[in-house]
């Protein structure tokens, strides 16, 4: 399944949904250490660089972790009537022009009361259901909370995957750390390499290496890669129940990020 990877950071997303089988074939990210970095481990994938321009591409997935600015409890409370949380508007309309099977949506949990009700309707306005759950990064073994919701969109009429139960998230966290590994393996590669990888839990502070300050940056806006490895097997199963059969899966052997 080919995934259309907006708002893409560092690429935890794509980084998690290429473990469960897809393939990504475009990403979206204005920062442009982020896209740095994502060449430097999808040398071969366009990345465009402003969602409000990016044409409608081929996808059965859109993935997508909207900017959260707005919503935030640490922000104006503006909600998705903000500058940086109204870009959801745009994630929307990629929507509505590529139809695909699956939209993938991540927020913090303080969406649930700072719009939410709007997500959801302007999803419905354009023909797609929707299921969600939050699921923090510490619920699959990562050192800091950070607290998400996870939203998964399908077409009306059409079988989404099983929601993602926390029986499914204590499995994929059971006795791994991978995400701490892959995020130092990403975000490292295209700045000074050498000192001690700072963990998320450290305050963000300008220590005076600016090498260090970026990689805090890229990591502090990524996802936990495990989260999206597990929505996507779910959705993986649910299209082979659909339709019978094995579903094409990328092989990520292909994918080598640098150590």
């Amino acid at each position: 399944m080919n995934v259309l990877d907006l708002f893409s950071g560092i690429g935890g997303f794509s980084l998690g949904l290429e473990r469960a089988g897809m393939r990504t074939v475009a990403f979206c990210e204005i920062d442009p250490r982020g896209r740095a970095v994502l060449k430097q481990h999808w040398p071969d994938v366009v990345c465009f660089d402003d969602v409000r321009t990016i044409p409608a591409i081929a996808a059965d997935v859109i993935a997508g972790g909207f900017p959260c600015q707005n919503i935030s409890l640490a922000g104006d409370g503006a909600g998705l009537a903000g500058e940086r949380s109204g870009l959801w508007r745009e994630l929307l309309r990629a929507i509505r022009l590529v139809r695909p099977k699956y939209a993938i949506v991540e927020n913090v949990a303080a969406l649930l009361g700072r719009g939410m009700g709007e997500v959801l309707g302007d999803l419905a306005a354009i023909g797609y259901d929707a299921e969600w759950n939050c699921i923090r990064a510490s619920d699959i073994g990562a050192i800091h909370e950070r607290d998400r919701v996870w939203i998964v969109a399908y077409p009306f009429g059409s079988r989404g995957p099983r929601l993602v139960t926390g029986a499914d998230i204590g499995a994929a966290g059971q006795g791994r750390m991978r995400c701490e590994a892959d995020l130092q393996s990403i975000a490292n590669a295209p700045f000074e390499r050498g000192d001690r990888w700072p963990q998320p839990l450290l305050r963000r502070v300008d220590d005076g290496l600016p090498g260090r300050v970026d990689r805090l940056h890229c990591v502090g806006n990524s996802v936990h890669p495990d989260i999206p490895e597990i929505i996507g097997r779910a959705i993986m199963k649910a299209e082979q129940r659909k339709s019978g059969s094995p579903v094409e899966s990328f092989n990520d052997e292909q994918r080598q990020l640098s150590p």
